[in-house]
């Protein structure tokens, strides 16, 4: 069975005689991951066993204990204290086997997830990143799959523990005292519907918690990758004052579920006490008038923690495993989104000769498969390519630059209009043979946890030092490479060397550098967030790379528009003007653009 296939829960919010009824405190979509029939299999086993050995080991030391009392020596129990000693053994020796499996299953069923989780949000691409928030994914990602893997080894146990060994202890009560089992029978009910009561509180107190937590790391993450630009312009106390508001939210909905936790297991741990404590004054009184023998009173008296302890158990660690619970169902949301189809047709590898033909396509904003009702980004936007050159594409923020990069890109389908290469129509260009063309360098390129020779190996892992190093320089990495201490070993990313903002454009122009094979080039403002200076730099960089390429340059700084061959300006989705850089100028359109640059904007470099 593929992993989290699994149906949309038939059991929302609906009401019944009036009372909303909410989603059921247990998900049994648990059940459903690959290997859960047979770590269920086993679970219910070791749970038989264990009841089993719950009972034997009950009634051995309480018939030592018995015969000890009637004047038989402690010796002469060998048989009973073997039987106890062996019993006590085996229920030890289940709970490790327990633990180890549970251990396993869920590290496997993580890994697995987490993987999927990653190859979707490829596939869905860097739309659906910045629709969702980078902090949100990551938080998804990392803690979220965290928090699934314990929500699998607790709950799944607990709850196969609660329908097992109560049921096989009052079994065994029944026949040996059913006045004191009627008791445990009455009782157990009254605490489950405590604890459920308790637990629909909880599960929307940690919902709430859980969403304040995603926020609070989106702003977080968010606000730690801009942290250059918002201390230049003046706006990181403003931002540290929200992620500070952020954090208080937070604290509020932990504090408001622990309370909430903590009363559940205050409630079950009074009302499993005052159950015992019931059961022992009665069999007391029992014994005092001689209607029930030592040995029974003793078992009942040792089974009823045992009877309530599962019970006990499952409650305080439910309120552990809700985050659990709410991550998987983030995760399943995730995964459930339509996959984009994927155009199998062959493309050879982007030539002198080659053509691209775009005509009248359409592309929504909402989404990545357009199946929703949405205004357009990109409206009837026709072009024309042939062979290698630079095509810049220019405009305001949200005119639909990066929408043209991500559909040149493959990671957005259009709504309607046609495609071509070569004169081969294409439904999109999530085409494997494209794709395999294209170099992609964004606004923030991603800076992998590993060496800085391995971060410029991303598109060609088999390239050997020398190649990388010749790759640094032409990047300009040379004096990044001299200061550090193990060149270019030097781990880099989460938790080694960080970079700045011009040092990962570097990195990421390295990377294009020691591909030779890709010809198509597409830029998604790269220089959006860095400094005039370093934008400087960084373009003597980036112009040697563009040659025998076919390039598109998405950007808002027009200065780089006199490097181009052809200039795309967008407006509101809409192709405003196209055509040679000096024929432009004489447009209108294309001199407000100009004359609204601001004036950091480089225009004279």
């Amino acid at each position: 069975m593929e992993l989290l296939r699994i149906p949309p829960a038939r059991n929302k919010n609906y009401r019944c005689c009036g009372i909303k009824r909410e989603e059921n405190i247990f998900d049994k979509n648990i059940w459903r991951f690959p290997g859960a029939n047979k770590i269920s299999a086993l679970l219910v086993l070791i749970a038989c066993l264990q009841g089993i050995a719950i009972v034997v080991l009950s009634y051995s030391l309480a018939l030592v204990i018995s015969k000890c009392w009637a004047g038989e020596g402690i010796f002469a129990q060998k048989v009973q204290i073997s039987l106890f000693l062996a019993a006590l053994l085996i229920r030890h020796a289940l709970v490790w086997w327990r633990e180890r499996i549970l251990e396993d299953y869920a590290g496997t069923a993580g890994k697995t997830l987490r993987r999927r989780l990653l190859d979707k949000i490829f596939i869905l691409g860097p739309g659906f990143v910045q629709k969702r928030g980078t902090g949100n994914l990551v938080t998804m990602t990392l803690e979220g799959i965290r928090r699934i893997e314990n929500y699998l080894s607790l709950f799944s146990s607990k709850m196969i523990r609660v329908l097992i060994i109560p049921p096989l202890i009052l079994i065994y009560a029944i026949f040996l005292d059913w006045k004191s089992a009627l008791t445990m029978f009455l009782v157990l009910p009254v605490i489950i519907a405590f604890m459920l009561l308790l637990g629909q509180v909880a599960r929307r107190r940690a919902a709430k918690r859980y969403q304040s937590y995603r926020i609070l790391a989106n702003h977080f993450v968010d606000s730690l990758r801009g942290l250059e630009t918002l201390k230049l312009l003046g706006l990181s106390a403003g931002y540290a004052k929200t992620v500070n508001a952020i954090s208080e939210n937070y604290r509020k909905a932990t504090m408001s579920t622990l309370r909430v936790a903590f009363m559940s297991s205050f409630a079950l741990d009074f009302f499993s006490a005052l159950s015992i404590a019931v059961i022992a004054l009665f069999l007391g009184l029992r014994l005092l008038d001689g209607t029930l023998l030592l040995a029974p009173a003793l078992t009942m008296l040792i089974l009823a923690p045992e009877y309530f302890a599962p019970i006990r158990e499952f409650g305080g660690d439910y309120h552990a495993t809700l985050d659990g619970k709410k991550a998987l169902r983030d995760i399943q949301t995730v995964l459930d989104m339509p996959m984009p189809s994927i155009d199998e047709q062959t493309i050879i590898p982007w030539q002198k000769s080659s053509s691209l033909t775009i005509i009248d396509v359409t592309v929504g904003d909402k989404g990545l498969t357009n199946t929703e009702d949405s205004a357009n980004r990109l409206d009837a936007l026709s072009i024309s390519w042939r062979g290698f050159g630079k095509i810049g594409i220019i405009g305001a923020s949200g005119a639909g630059k990066s929408t043209l990069i991500e559909l040149l890109g493959g990671f957005l389908q259009p709504k309607s209009g046609e495609i071509q290469i070569n004169n081969t129509k294409l439904l999109h260009l999530r085409n494997r043979d494209w794709q395999k063309q294209i170099i992609y360098i964004p606004q923030h390129p991603y800076i992998f946890q590993a060496s800085l020779a391995d971060n410029i190996r991303f598109y060609t892992p088999w390239a050997n030092d020398e190649q990388v190093r010749r790759a640094a320089h032409q990047a300009s990495l040379d004096k990044l490479i001299a200061d550090l201490p193990h060149g270019l070993h030097e781990i880099i990313g989460e938790g080694g060397r960080a970079l700045s903002g011009g040092q990962k454009q570097r990195v990421a122009l390295a990377r294009a550098f020691l591909d030779s094979e890709r010809r198509v080039l597409l830029f998604d403002e790269p220089t959006a967030h860095i400094d005039i200076e370093t934008e400087y730099e960084l373009k003597k960089t980036i112009l040697p790379l563009m040659e025998s390429r076919l390039v598109f340059f998405a950007t808002h700084r027009t200065h780089w528009m006199r490097e181009m061959d052809w200039v795309l300006m967008l407006d509101n989705g809409h192709l405003a003007a196209q055509g040679h850089p000096d024929d432009l100028l004489k447009h209108k359109a294309y001199q407000s653009l100009l004359h609204d640059t601001p004036k950091g904007d480089a225009s004279n470099v």
